[in-house]
């Protein structure tokens, strides 16, 4: 099974959706942008408090899921 501490739940944050770090960062936001062209150094440009384990994290998260 994965480590995946970076992802958390709560329902007062995002509606419960999988967040990054309890951030208001859900991880499909994160892997939108990825798809839509964005690299992960845009990203971390564009969202300062994120860090690369994050969006590692975040695409994880979503091939397990699937």
């Amino acid at each position: 099974m994965l480590n995946l501490d970076r992802i958390t739940f709560d329902s007062d944050v995002m509606g419960g959706k999988p967040c990054l770090r309890g951030l208001r960062i859900t991880a499909g936001m994160l892997v939108g942008l990825i798809v839509s062209g964005h690299s992960r150094d845009e990203i971390l440009k564009l969202y300062p408090y994120l860090e690369p384990g994050d969006i590692a994290q975040a695409l994880s998260y979503l091939r397990s899921s699937a």
